[in-house]
């Protein structure tokens, strides 16, 4: 199986990751009866989580669509490897980035893989 899909699977574990950080680094206990209105009630590191949590599915999609598109179209499978790593990385910098508040860098990782996934897209386009 092509780096590039496993890759797909990280990005879809993501979400799940950076809400366990929110749950766990909550105050007063986590609330499974209504958790979306606790997780909006939360502040400091528990909300930056979440809100990485909720980033991750949204960059999701657009990022899996590029994978199988640029695969689908038969792009060079090495280069659509290096771009959804390049994804990976971006994304694990981007949550470090939340995590720790540094919003300026946190929006230029967010601009990297962003334009990654363009990348991917556009491979079949311009690399044969």
């Amino acid at each position: 199986m092509p780096i590039a899909f496993w890759c797909v699977l990280l990005a879809g574990l993501m979400p799940i990751l950076t809400v366990g950080i929110a749950k766990a680094g909550s105050r007063g206990g986590f609330d499974n009866h209504d958790p979306r209105a606790w997780l909006e009630r939360q502040s400091g590191r528990a909300r930056r989580a979440d809100m990485a949590h909720r980033n991750h599915f949204e960059a999701f999609p657009f990022f899996a669509a590029a994978v199988l598109t640029a695969t689908h179209l038969a792009a060079p499978q090495a280069r659509i490897d290096e771009l959804a790593m390049l994804f990976i990385v971006v994304r694990v910098l981007y949550t470090a980035c939340y995590l720790t508040d540094r919003a300026t860098l946190r929006t230029l990782c967010w601009t990297v893989g962003y334009l990654t996934v363009i990348g991917i897209f556009l491979l079949p386009v311009f690399v044969h």
